[in-house]
């Protein structure tokens, strides 16, 4: 049975979290004063939530990623569900991320209710050293996505 709860940052591998963000210089970045999250069995870290404040003073959602051997399970699911419930007690009224645009990512994120709240072009080749690319196509933009929680 899977459990969600806060984990520290720490205990996360690093190679878990390079699944959703390729770049482990940003993500050394980013798990600084995080509010990490993991869904676990038996006391293995399954998949993992990285929040933090962004530039604009917003929480945002920076990775989630769940093993390759658990993905299509529920994992994220369960995961992200259990986030958003707990921003949700602690009073957060919105949570916003950054994602390619397409991918399967992007209709995970849509079926929990967030929406877009704008693009910023060639982010992904202005911020990254190499190509980002899946099912052979170039992420090049971000769509900022928004979900209100309150």
């Amino acid at each position: 049975m899977i459990k969600c709860c806060e984990v520290p940052a720490k205990s996360i591998p690093m190679s878990l979290l390079l699944l959703a963000d390729p770049s482990e210089i940003k993500v050394r970045n980013y798990l600084v004063d995080a509010i990490c999250f993991g869904a676990l069995m038996d006391d293995e870290i399954l998949g993992a939530c990285v929040l933090n404040l962004n530039i604009d003073g917003d929480l945002e959602l920076f990775n989630i990623a769940t093993l390759p051997k658990f993905q299509g399970q529920g994992v994220g699911t369960t995961l992200l569900a259990f986030v958003v419930a707990e921003l949700s007690i602690r009073g957060v009224a919105r949570l916003v991320l950054g994602t390619g645009t397409f991918g399967y990512q992007l209709s995970f994120y849509q079926r929990f209710g967030f929406r877009v709240q704008n693009v910023i072009k060639d982010y992904f080749i202005d911020n990254y050293d190499t190509p980002i690319y899946e099912d052979g196509l170039q992420h090049h933009d971000m769509l900022r996505l928004e979900l209100n929680i309150k």
